[in-house]
């Protein structure tokens, strides 16, 4: 019979390394408890910079060779030196060349030899003394790498996944871009974390969609999650072009030249007209949820209004579901890093988070409130998990009220027969519907609760079924939610989406001459609104029978369609009322339809599903002994979205 073995976990095991060491270096009395976190001991200064170039075993740019993406790793020392290996903070990004990275717009530098000299952001600065690798990754097609940008495809996701694999020792890396010599990860652990803002995050979820071995979290900030989500609603664009105009930016020279069939594919598959091809299959990291074994901290701005919020929302249902351990933090600002509206707090749990799932300490991290959730500007509050507990999906239905084209919001069904009216005016958008929520004006149907008796609180995503009745052959639709109120939020559609960028410079870890790690401080642009729109839903209603492809409409015939809001997490407050708009074109956030349709709704046949926080329940008590507003009562609302 064979020994026995037994198995140590690896927290357990690096914990014991580090206890061990620490009793050699200072003493039996100072190593009598568990460290709880890594500290700054290495030097920042002597750290090994170094560039590598992995094999991505792809031949993107049809060049009769595997593509090579350029790795720039900065590491500690010391380690080194001792035989240690590290864990690696790993950000993939096309934007390391041509727009930079973080509110101080940074880019990669090299010395005159090619040797990098600044990492942008504050990874390597804060992490690298603590023990970390930082590693930076050109995606393929961009600056120093081989290659065709895809845009979220095989060749992006690839891109980053091969690095993954290199620092885990099955992959193949080289020192220069051409040349043979060989490169091995000897120094890495094989323990990796992703992390980075935008397409950077995007990858990151695409990475570990892939379940690829020795990914252990990532930390998706406004990442995509499905690039159909990005540019269509159900087949209303959201913009006035596809993924050939991203890759036409970010692109190196050399990729410009030889990526022209890449960038063709780019434009046959996503057409126009929003229908769902193969090429939207392959960059929905959603429909591999299931394949996700790394913890994810995720990071959105509830005003995002470029990575929109239904691609942070279908995410984290899908990783619930398949039970992946994960985190969330909710802002109100619109595309913004959190580095940039809570840097103490952020760069404090962001360091306890990769201490816990990339060095083994435990540091309750996991154990933490699931949620943190900002209420107003600077001001936080914590769930222990998301959706908040008791979030149910009720039922609200809009009714005609006493003024034509004013209408209520409630419980009620609308008697049969009901309709309401609008002209989709592609002109206007969300924030002149709200702001004449009391007035029967053309081109919205706008609906209302009266002044809530207590808080409201809507956690989750939402839905908006309508059945509208088209004048043309085409008609796009739009859902909105609506605060309205008086209330002091951020400034998301200003400059800096919510943020202001100051004069002064705060430092973050060690730095040197090429790599300060100080960064310009901010802090939050407020404006004082009277309603505030926090949640949106689009389509083309010719999509009313497949979400995926759309249909010509028939002129006077009904049509009924759902419309998903965007996830959100949003208190009403006593005194406040609740509206929804349906309209036609939001104007700067949707494209118009060929034609300019008059749509009419069957107010029995239309109704909202919005996650309630103690359900029908609480709506009722919100509601109870309220009265909708009527027109001829104040003024246009002066507001925000």
């Amino acid at each position: 019979m064979p020994a026995r073995v037994t198995r140590i976990p690896w927290k357990a095991l690096v914990v014991a390394a580090v206890v061990a060491l620490l009793s050699a270096l200072i003493g039996p009395a100072a190593a009598q408890a568990a460290p709880t976190e890594s500290r700054p001991v290495y030097s920042y200064d002597h750290a090994i910079r170094e560039s590598v170039w992995v094999d991505t075993r792809l031949d993107g740019d049809a060049d009769g060779k595997t593509d090579r993406v350029a790795v720039d790793i900065v590491r500690p020392r010391e380690p080194a030196q001792q035989g240690r290996r590290v864990p690696v903070i790993m950000d993939a990004s096309p934007y390391y060349s041509c727009c930079g990275r973080g509110n101080d717009s940074q880019r990669k530098t090299y010395d005159a030899q090619g040797r990098p000299v600044q990492f942008p952001l504050y990874y390597d600065n804060y992490f690298v003394p603590r023990g970390y690798a930082t590693v930076l990754v050109d995606l393929a097609g961009t600056n120093r790498s081989d290659g065709c940008v895809d845009v979220g495809g095989r060749s992006d996701i690839q891109s980053a996944k091969a690095v993954v694999d290199w620092l885990g020792g099955r992959g193949r890396a080289y020192r220069t871009r051409t040349g043979g010599e060989p490169v091995t990860a000897d120094w890495s652990n094989g323990r990796t974390g992703m992390i980075g803002k935008s397409w950077d995050g995007t990858i990151a979820n695409g990475v570990a969609a892939t379940g690829v071995r020795g990914l252990e979290t990532i930390v998706p900030i406004a990442g995509i999650s499905s690039w159909y989500d990005y540019y269509f609603a159900k087949g209303a664009p959201l913009y006035d072009s596809g993924p050939d105009g991203l890759a036409d930016v970010v692109e190196s020279p050399a990729a410009h030249q030889h990526c022209a069939a890449v960038q063709q594919r780019l434009v046959d598959g996503a057409p126009r007209s929003g229908d769902w091809t193969d090429l939207w299959t392959e960059r929905d990291y959603v429909r591999n949820a299931g394949r996700v074994h790394a913890s994810v901290f995720l990071v959105h701005g509830m005003q995002d209004l470029n990575v929109r919020t239904r691609n942070a929302g279908r995410w984290w249902d899908a990783l619930a579901r398949h039970g992946v351990e994960r985190k969330i933090w909710l802002s109100q600002t619109g595309h913004v890093d959190p580095f940039d509206y809570r840097r103490p707090e952020w760069v404090d749990t962001l360091h306890q988070w990769f201490d816990h799932y990339l060095m083994g300490y435990d540091n309750g991290i996991e154990r933490a409130p699931m949620a943190d959730i900002e209420r107003a500007p600077g001001t936080w509050s914590t769930d222990p998990q998301w959706p908040a507990a008791g979030s149910t999906a009720t039922t609200l239905r809009p009714r005609n009220g006493a003024t034509p084209g004013v209408g209520t919001l409630g419980t009620t069904p609308a008697p049969r027969g009901a309709t309401a009216t609008f002209t989709d005016d592609p002109r206007l958008g969300e924030s002149d519907w709200a702001a004449r929520i009391d007035e029967p004006t053309p081109a919205k149907a706008g609906f209302s609760t009266g002044p809530l008796t207590a808080p409201l609180r809507l956690s989750g995503s939402g839905t908006v079924t309508v059945t509208a009745t088209p004048s043309t052959s085409t008609a796009h639709l739009s859902a909105v939610l609506a605060d309205l109120g008086p209330d002091t939020i951020r400034n998301y559609t200003g400059a800096g989406e919510g943020i202001t960028t100051l004069a002064g410079s705060t430092c973050w870890g060690a730095g040197n001459r090429g790599d300060t790690g100080c960064f310009r401080e901010t802090a939050a642009d407020t404006r004082q609104v009277g309603y505030t729109v926090f949640s949106r839903g689009w389509a083309d209603l010719g999509n009313y029978a497949d979400d995926h492809k759309g249909r010509p409409l028939t002129p006077g015939r009904p049509y009924t369609i759902t419309l998903d809001l965007a996830a959100s997490d949003h208190i009403v407050p006593a005194g406040h009322r609740l509206a929804l708009i349906v309209a036609g074109t939001d104007a700067g956030l949707i494209d118009p339809p060929d034609s300019k349709p008059q749509l009419t709704l069957d107010l029995a046949r239309t109704t909202a599903r919005l996650p309630l926080t103690g359900g029908a329940p609480a709506l009722a008590r919100a509601t109870a002994g309220t009265a909708p507003r009527t027109a001829g009562t104040g003024g246009p609302l002066a507001g925000l979205t």
